[in-house]
């Protein structure tokens, strides 16, 4: 069951890159196998609910001699985890880790990590922000451009608006998804956009319009910002809008819609494609078939899934491993939702 899940959420791009050789070598953690395969050990019995076990294993590999920098990271990357899920009092502990962290090397490896709870990933980009990393040194040659997906507007007349809920927050979270598929594209972790316009609309107290949002964009070294709408005006017949924006300009570069029945998640997929030929992006049949596959067809299934997204980003795990769960069992290749699920397990009750 353990290694189930490990194959679902690719911890080569969260914890374990030695174990599966998926994630850029920059990215690697752990390099001596023995740390890898120990911690992959401490990940198992958390994910089991043994946090002391998990937190005696990262004990251990700490008081080794000569860690690298990075097995030093991945260490207290799990070490973190462990510790916030044990519960309210152990929040600053689990914290003083990721400075431990940011200490060691802030911008060493690309963090945080798909298997990061949504709070310990806020209190990151506050450690980011507070040193101004907010966007690390990028080595990518210039022709891959750095994108950055918002949430969706929802426009749908009467009713319709209200039965529709929270889908805005799926919808921005399969195109972020697709779109990390194009080699050609760097994607801004929908979760940091997120926590900077919070930010901004605390400090500001004021409506996060287009205008502000590119300007986040643009603090977060995107080139491009994909705002996109959705409208159900009755049972039979719905649109769905996306458009390009160049940061420093503004302007429009691009755009695509959609018309027919309500079933927004299949538009998203039909306009994924069309966006990417409009930027001639390189789109290969195996990501075309990829795209088609993510996610689900399932309007409820996807709604389910977007308010499991909201009830994670205001920290209510177990309310968001309800409906991510229920978002699975009404669609079981929904693996994005299985992923979800998975994650937020340790941290119910």
């Amino acid at each position: 069951m353990r290694r189930f899940f490990l194959f679902f959420i690719p911890f080569s791009l969260l914890i374990l890159p030695p174990l599966f050789i998926l994630a850029p070598a920059s990215d690697a953690l752990a390099s001596d196998s023995n740390v890898s395969e120990k911690l992959a050990e401490a990940v198992d019995v958390y994910l089991d609910g043994e946090f002391e076990a998990g937190l005696a294993i990262t004990d251990e590999l700490l008081s080794m001699q000569d860690l690298t920098a990075n097995d030093k990271i991945a260490i207290l990357e799990v070490k973190s985890i462990i510790t916030y899920a044990k519960g309210q009092k152990y929040k600053n502990e689990a914290y003083s880790y990721l400075q431990n962290i940011s200490q060691i090397g802030h911008c060493l490896i690309n963090l945080p990590r798909e298997m990061w709870p949504s709070e310990l990933r806020d209190k990151w980009y506050e450690l980011c922000q507070n040193k101004n990393l907010l966007v690390c040194p990028d080595d990518r040659p210039p022709e891959i451009k750095t994108i950055a997906i918002m949430e969706f507007d929802n426009f749908s007349i009467g009713k319709y608006k209200e039965e529709l809920g929270d889908i805005s927050k799926a919808l921005a979270d399969f195109f972020e998804y697709d779109f990390s598929r194009f080699t050609d594209l760097k994607i801004v972790e929908r979760d940091k956009l997120d926590y900077l316009l919070r930010e901004i609309k605390l400090s500001e107290e004021g409506k996060i319009d287009q205008a502000t949002a590119v300007r986040v964009g643009k603090m977060l070294g995107a080139q491009l910002m994909v705002f996109g709408s959705i409208a159900q005006v009755d049972r039979k017949n719905a649109r769905m809008v996306v458009r390009v924006v160049n940061v420093e300009t503004s302007e429009i570069i691009t755009s695509a819609d959609m018309e027919g029945k309500p079933n927004f998640v299949e538009m998203e997929k039909g306009l994924v494609k069309a966006i990417a030929e409009k930027l001639e992006l390189v789109v290969t049949d195996q990501m075309k078939t990829a795209i088609e596959e993510s996610a689900t067809t399932d309007m409820d299934a996807a709604k389910l899934y977007s308010l499991g997204l909201k009830y994670m980003d205001d920290y209510q795990y177990e309310k968001a491993y309800e409906h991510f769960q229920q978002a699975y069992e009404k669609d079981n290749s929904f693996i994005e939702a299985k992923k979800k699920m998975e994650i937020y397990k340790p941290l119910v009750g």
